[in-house]
């Protein structure tokens, strides 16, 4: 093998190789520091930048290995057209291209194994939830109101639940996995028509008007790490 311990890789290079290097060991030793180890001793990235890169060592290779197959999902959403089809297999047909994205069942496995551990659950919630914004952001989403928030939460669950039956499922195809997300889908279509008819219910609209009031001071976050985020401020001038 190569020795590039001697070469200089900007912070992208270095992350890049990094995490190619990680996923060789992953599978036998999970998403943990001696993986994070031997991806810097194989990279050849000084110790220095791949503790800057990924201060938490394979905790945030893992968040990495996330966010990548988020970002492939982005650019296969944007080079394929889907205006002929309905907004229910717009949503299906991103969550699968996620699942393309990934290469390797045993790194995803790994990954909520690590997410299911008590101290790292934020985290993984705050990456799913990341999912499920690119998905709504990449579909045209333009909701800045409660709506933002209960659409990433639905959406979510979807992905959360859909992923763990992929993980699971042998099926030719893993047509299963797409049965399986078809049904979580209709049922979700069936609550946004159920919240369609309560606003168009007089009665339902009266009970409901105080919750809706307050549901209407919400709004989406300004910025990508202003989670989960905000309430309009009734007192001007003041932060919230």
């Amino acid at each position: 093998m190569q020795d590039d311990s001697d070469q200089t890789y900007s912070a992208d290079e270095a992350r890049a190789r990094l995490l190619s290097a990680a996923l060789t060991h992953v599978p036998f030793d999970g998403w943990t520091d001696a993986t994070f180890r031997a991806a810097v001793a194989e990279a050849g990235v000084a110790v220095g930048l791949a503790r800057a890169l990924f201060p938490r060592g394979g905790l945030d290779l893992a968040l990495a290995y996330h966010r990548q197959g988020d970002t492939a999902m982005v650019d296969r959403l944007a080079a394929t057209d889907l205006t002929q089809i309905r907004y229910r297999d717009r949503i299906a047909t991103a969550i699968r291209f996620r699942l393309d994205a990934i290469p390797d069942k045993e790194a995803v496995r790994r990954g909520a194994t690590l997410f299911a551990l008590p101290q790292n659950a934020a985290e993984g919630a705050r990456a799913v939830w990341g999912t499920a914004d690119a998905i709504w952001t990449a579909l045209g989403d333009t909701s800045t109101d409660i709506n933002w928030y209960t659409k990433r939460a639905t959406l979510s669950g979807v992905y959360g639940a859909t992923v763990l039956f992929w993980l699971g499922d042998d099926s030719p195809g893993h047509k299963a996995t797409w049965d399986f997300l078809g049904r979580r889908i209709d049922g979700v279509m069936q609550f946004e028509k159920l919240k369609s008819a309560v606003k168009d219910n007089a009665l339902a609209k009266a009970v409901l008007e105080g919750p809706m009031k307050l549901m209407e001071k919400f709004r989406m976050p300004n910025i990508p790490t202003d989670l989960p985020g905000r309430m309009m401020n009734q007192f001007r001038g003041k932060k919230p």
